[in-house]
């Protein structure tokens, strides 16, 4: 089994083995996007109450996308130096870093869901929330946050099963737990009326089934690198490449936590819960966007990491080309949408005229930059995939606490109305990062596999 996977990961033609990879991927984090797309669907459609609840939904996204971005600090950090290891032939130390992320990730649930618990109310304050819709926020939170563990064990462990080259199983994975999302949705919201209430617990529930799946197959004779309870423990060498190689991915997710913050509040103060219902909705058809691009790019990751552990750098280049190449297609097809038709997408979330009247208008702002962003995305999973952590750390703090939050806060005293001002923060930073990482892109590649193949 390891050697047909070495021949697929070093000979196969690259174009069908990113798509091997990429598409499993891809309708995995489709589905994944529909924990959060299903129950904004089924709330804002609610007869009572349902545009509050979508914005309560709205203001707990940050602290649900904290929770993703803790995830991806130690799932996305490990898989990658994991596959590396693996393409040097180190299957024992490439075990030792999955069962220290596993530990990580014990470690990580037990806190955040501490904390969490403790200040949700004071954060919820501070993220934008008015008296109407803190109430939905606080009930849903209330639930959410018991599903730590789950949502960190399948998120988090789920890199390692892609890495192995078990693209279909990693994508089952999601799809379990998205399938009895949907199913219990309509029970637990509709059925049984729950609410709010009932998206929370269809969602835990459906994480738990999930986290479970996972640690199933790494814990069985299929997988190549399994779960064993003798590295189950913290090697702080390896805790520390972890934890620099995954900061990339955490701060592009923990940022997106703080980016909508900034958001609701100033649509909050300069527009109020429509704006930032509308918010919510443009935040997550994005985050749907942000998905299928990462799952096009994290499918090309192992390819590129594997033989880069194994110095065929030929390999390393092509693998970069196509994946550059499909991910600004997808960026064009996403701009093209979101300027053309929004109220496509917009309809599958509300059927109140005025919010989707509004979320359309900015949604054509909002969306400008996108045609570009996927090269910014790809070049920034490359250098993951390489193990360059100080310049993936830099390309995702640019785009996010450099450019954008700097400009939502000030471009309102300069642009009026000021609620459009919020909104063109999005595509002016959109654009000057990705041009910044094409440059920084084609001055270090080439140095990086010099000093690669020079150190082999």
């Amino acid at each position: 089994m390891k050697n047909t996977m070495n021949y697929r990961f070093t000979n196969e033609s690259i174009p069908k083995l990113i798509f091997w990879l990429a598409t499993p991927a891809v309708i995995a984090q489709l589905i994944n996007a529909m924990y959060s797309v299903v129950d904004r669907m089924f709330l804002g459609r609610m007869e009572e109450g349902g545009t509050l609840a979508l914005s309560a939904i709205g203001l707990s996204f940050p602290i649900i996308m904290l929770i993703s971005a803790f995830a991806a600090l130690f799932g996305t950090g490990g898989a990658p130096l994991a596959s590396i290891k693996m393409g040097e032939g180190e299957h024992k130390k490439a075990e030792e870093l999955l069962g220290s992320c596993f530990s990580m990730l014990l470690m990580a649930s037990i806190i955040i869901t501490t904390v969490f618990l403790l200040f949700k109310s004071p954060f919820l304050t501070l993220f934008g929330a008015s008296h109407e819709t803190l109430p939905f926020a606080n009930e849903f939170l209330d639930i959410y946050l018991f599903g730590t563990l789950g949502v960190l064990i399948s998120l988090g462990l789920n890199p390692f099963i892609a890495a192995q080259g078990y693209a279909k199983t990693a994508m089952l994975t999601v799809c379990v737990g998205a399938v009895v999302n949907i199913i219990l949705d309509t029970i637990f919201i509709y059925g049984m009326n729950l609410g709010i209430k009932g998206a929370a617990w269809a969602t835990v529930i459906a994480q738990f089934i999930s986290a479970i799946w996972v640690l199933g197959f790494l814990t069985s004779k299929r997988a190549h690198l399994r779960l064993r309870l003798s590295n189950m423990r913290i090697n702080l060498k390896q805790a520390a490449s972890v934890l620099a190689l995954g900061l990339s991915p955490f701060i592009m997710l923990s940022t997106e936590s703080l980016i909508q913050i900034v958001f609701n509040t100033s649509l909050a103060r300069y527009g109020g819960d429509l704006y930032v219902a509308a918010m919510g909705i443009m935040g997550t058809l994005m985050q749907i966007f942000g998905l299928l691009l990462s799952s096009f790019a994290q499918g090309a990751q192992p390819i590129i990491s594997y033989n880069y552990g194994a110095h065929n750098f030929p390999r390393v280049k092509s693998t970069i080309s196509y994946c550059s190449i499909i991910c600004a297609a997808i960026g064009l097809l996403m701009w093209g949408i979101a300027i053309f038709i929004p109220q496509l997408p917009i309809s599958l979330f509300t059927n109140d005229l005025e919010l989707i009247g509004l979320t359309a208008r900015l949604m054509k702002i909002f969306f400008l930059g996108t045609c570009i962003y996927g090269i910014q995305l790809a070049f920034q999973q490359v250098f993951i995939a390489l193990g360059q952590a100080k310049v993936s750390i830099f390309i995702a703090i640019l785009r996010k606490i450099i450019l954008l939050i700097p400009l939502v806060l000030f471009l309102p005293n300069f642009i009026s109305p000021k609620t459009d001002a919020v909104i063109i923060a999005e595509p002016i930073a959109d654009l000057c990062a990705a041009l910044t990482c094409c440059v920084l892109f084609g001055v270090t590649i080439k140095k990086l596999l010099k000093d690669k193949s020079t150190k082999s």
